[in-house]
């Protein structure tokens, strides 16, 4: 069974229940970053382009989880005018724009802070606000270059490679820059002021590396890319094919894990060079390439689910879903509309996440909902409307 929020676990408070976010709508990390504080709990406004806007056609949000949609022009003047007042009742904004954007709107921290002190203004870009680089264009894989993290990754003799975009858009960018408004939350708590967030993704990435840097004088990464003990140099740190064509991991990296490897291949621990003799790892990985490829990925699972030998699948998305270890957690959700997804973590033991199974929501679906909330009339609001400032919804014309 995938996880689904009972009654009883929505009543409770969540952690961040209370919290009022404005999250501009941008690409990945920034709606990863609002999606993380809507499933604990906050009330998140992503504030979006007009639904006729390309730029809004583009963004396509599928981390909209738990959010709300409020569609809003900021290039005009009203537009930006109604922005402001919103910020003067929240606690978090959300920025992804690049360096400057959000100033030639008038919609600087120093202009928001000015207005609401209490204001967490957390700025999320790929270089960051200052620097040679900061008003530059970029994705992930720019971003992870710059970090000096993509030199340590890839194949021995390969040129380096960007494992999709998860480091730097999403751990780098979305969860650091998350992390950083809690952080700004909790200290707010004491001094009553809210503050600026430089979020930049190389350095979040590059925080996120710091065990790379500090172990570079264990000898660690001694050796060229590919050829150490954590990159694919090691025979007992690696990744095999199966008979089936499907692939298990191996990180059998101390001694009595690895004793529990050669055991489970079948093979005499007394008959093989050492564990830790380096110009074996060669002809080693070939050795277990050869043996993991004589049986199927269920076989393999039968030999080693009981033990300590640090032998595990390779999953697909679906059987990750389904397997039992995370079906016994509830590690997976499903929508509404049956889409599967996996449940926010960490699991808190009081106040846990309890995310939405709603679909996402339209493009200002919730735009009058969202203004009357936050103080605007009817008035103000159908005057909006008539000046195309705002958007607002009609589901039933679009039944």
């Amino acid at each position: 069974m995938y996880g689904r929020s009972t009654a009883a676990e929505q009543a409770v408070a969540m952690a961040l229940s209370g919290v009022r976010v404005l999250e501009l709508a941008g690409l990945a990390p920034a709606p990863l970053c609002g999606m993380i504080l809507a499933d604990f709990g906050a009330q998140v406004v992503r504030v979006d382009r007009l639904s006729q806007s390309a730029a809004a056609l583009a963004h396509g949000d599928v981390q909209a989880r738990g959010k709300r949609s409020l569609a809003l022009d900021l290039k005009q003047p009203q537009g930006a005018a109604v922005l402001r007042r919103l910020c003067g009742g929240a606690d978090v904004l959300i920025e992804p724009f690049r360096h400057g954007v959000m100033e030639r709107l008038g919609l600087g921290p120093e202009v928001l802070l000015q207005e609401n002190p209490r204001l967490i203004y957390a700025r999320l870009t790929g270089f960051g606000q200052t620097g040679k680089y900061a008003k530059s264009a970029g994705h992930d894989i720019n971003y992870l270059a710059l970090s000096g993290v993509l030199s340590k990754l890839g194949r021995k003799n390969e040129n380096p490679y960007a494992p999709v975009n998860l480091l730097a858009d999403f751990a780098g960018g979305g969860v650091m820059c998350a992390l950083g408004i809690i952080v700004a939350l909790f200290e707010r708590a004491t001094s009553g002021r809210g503050q600026v967030i430089d979020a930049s993704m190389v350095e979040g990435v590059a925080y996120l590396s710091s065990f790379l840097w500090k172990s570079e004088n264990l000898g660690l990464w001694s050796q060229p890319r590919g050829e150490n003990l954590l990159d694919g140099g090691a025979p007992f740190y690696e990744i095999y094919k199966t008979s089936d064509g499907k692939f298990m991991a191996v990180g059998a990296i101390e001694p009595k894990f690895y004793e529990q490897l050669i055991k489970g291949l079948g093979l005499n621990l007394d008959e093989l060079p050492a564990q830790m003799s380096f110009s074996s790892w060669p002809e080693m990985k070939k050795k277990f390439a050869s043996i993991f490829a004589q049986k199927t990925q269920a076989e393999w699972c039968s030999i080693f689910d009981s033990t300590d030998a640090c032998v595990t699948p390779v999953l697909s998305f679906e059987d990750a879903a389904s397997h039992q270890h995370n079906k016994e957690r509830s590690s997976f959700i499903k929508s509404v509309e049956g889409e599967i997804s996996p449940r926010p973590a960490p699991v808190l033991s009081r106040t846990p996440a309890v995310p939405s199974c709603k679909r996402d929501p339209f493009i200002g679906e919730h735009t009058e909902e969202i203004l009357l909330e936050y103080g605007f009339t009817k008035q103000e609001i159908a005057k909006l409307h008539s000046d195309k400032t705002i958007e607002i919804k009609d589901l039933k014309a679009s039944l």
